[in-house]
């Protein structure tokens, strides 16, 4: 009979219950998957009393996560406590103590991937994170195996669920940002402080590990140009929808030569685009390679199951690898970038929908579009919606391709007309 592979568990909340239900319970069934028995032996978490749906045998859970880190005979590590500390040192005593680890923690993997990778390259083990990005969505290893013959040209992604689903019930249901957020709240979507999601920095996060895995590039989030999604309307999503588009806060990651842009933001996609289809919830990648083609990645994105599901996935690979004595990397040390500058967000180029709060009064139209023409800013369209009581009216523009840096002028020059009553909104499209 093979010897046992032995997992540590470090982290008992919403997926790690997952995760531990699956390996109790279906130990023998997920061990004949993995072709090789799997036992978790112990499982680390700062609450052993909490009720959970799983039945945990005395003596299996700990306080401590030393209990994990130092024993011996547990070889795999999964932590999923999320965050930068102390999981950034625990993850560092396992892969001293050559453990392989798993691991969803997408900030960790954001600020700290190289460090770790080397960490682990030393040691003789690896780190996997297909939970990282997109819960049960395979991207980590569609990137990493399926499309490895492919110089990755664009990547577009949906990949927080809490703003898509926020995005989806404005449209659908015509309703305020805050009534989205509450309802979100409600259902267990949103966080208490939803801030990490709708500021878009959870989506930056994620973009930055796909970025090492498609470009091979590192990228801190905070290099990154990062807008959230607040100051979106119902407005604004009624007449995107009027000029043929959705809008979805989208990672956007494009290749050009030896230049790579990196950027998240809200953003307005063709109706008929795949990415304008995913609602609610779900995520979905959108990926475009030299020889494949274009390529779309969808599914939960987030939850217990989902979640656990791509943990699990990471458990059979490193088990099975262990079982046949094979060597194992970590997949972001295999590729070396030929990426040599990051495009600064005042050099990228689209179109740009404008929302205009203006006074109503005649000429105002001349001169928003003599500044944006100083500029070189072209309009497209224009709707100008009816008059309303407060004498405040919305001026929708819709503009030829731009640069960012003289958009941002432009507008900022148009914010200081007395004409304007409050900050213009400035969504970019993206044809995709």
């Amino acid at each position: 009979m093979m010897k046992p592979i032995q997992v540590g568990l470090i982290g008992l909340g919403t997926v790690g219950t997952g995760v531990a239900k699956v390996l109790i319970e279906r130990q023998a069934w997920f061990s004949k998957r993995a072709g090789v028995p799997i036992v978790l032996k112990k499982i680390a978490t700062r609450h052993p009393a909490r009720q959970r749906p799983v039945r945990l045998k005395p003596g299996l859970v700990t306080r401590n996560p030393n209990d994990i880190l130092q024993d011996p005979e547990i070889q795999v590590v999964i932590e999923l406590v999320g965050g930068l500390h102390p999981a950034k040192e625990w993850m560092a005593a396992a892969l001293r103590a050559k453990k392989h680890v798993i691991t969803a923690n997408k900030a960790l993997l954001a600020h700290h991937g190289p460090e770790i990778f080397k960490a682990a390259a030393r040691a003789g083990v690896s780190v996997h994170f297909e939970a990282s990005v997109a819960g049960g969505i395979p991207i980590i290893k569609g990137l990493r195996e399926g499309l490895v013959a492919n110089e990755i040209q664009a990547l577009y992604g949906i990949i927080n669920g809490t703003s898509n689903f926020i995005l989806s019930e404005m449209s659908r249901e015509g309703c305020s940002f805050d009534a989205a957020l509450k309802e979100a709240q409600q259902r267990g979507y949103a966080e208490r402080n939803p801030a990490l999601d709708l500021k878009g920095i959870d989506t930056a996060h994620k973009l930055s590990i796909l970025s090492l895995l498609a470009f091979g590039k590192t990228v801190q989030p905070e290099e990154m140009f990062v807008e959230g999604i607040p100051e979106i309307t119902h407005n604004d999503i009624h007449y995107a929808k009027d000029l043929g588009y959705s809008v979805k806060l989208l990672a956007i990651a494009k290749r050009e030569g030896n230049e790579l842009e990196l950027r998240v933001h809200p953003t307005l996609l063709p109706r008929q685009h795949p990415l304008s289809r995913v609602h609610g919830v779900y995520n979905a990648i959108y990926v475009k390679g030299d020889l494949v083609g274009e390529q779309l990645f969808y599914g939960q994105g987030a939850g217990r199951w989902p979640t656990a599901s791509a943990v699990l996935a990471d458990v059979v690979d490193v088990a099975r690898a262990i079982s046949a004595g094979t060597s194992l990397r970590s997949p972001a040390l295999d590729t070396a970038s030929a990426i040599r500058r990051i495009r600064p967000m005042g050099e990228i180029e689209g179109r740009y929908y404008f929302r205009f709060s203006c006074i109503d009064r005649p000429g105002v139209l001349a001169k928003i579009a003599r500044i944006l023409g100083t500029h070189h800013i072209s309009i497209a369209s224009v709707i100008q919606p009816d008059r309303r009581r407060d004498h405040i009216v919305p001026l929708i523009m819709v503009t030829h391709e731009a640069r960012e840096r003289q958009v941002q002028a432009a507008l900022a020059e148009i914010d200081r007309l007395s004409i304007i009553r409050r900050k213009t909104v400035a969504i970019r499209i993206e044809r995709g």
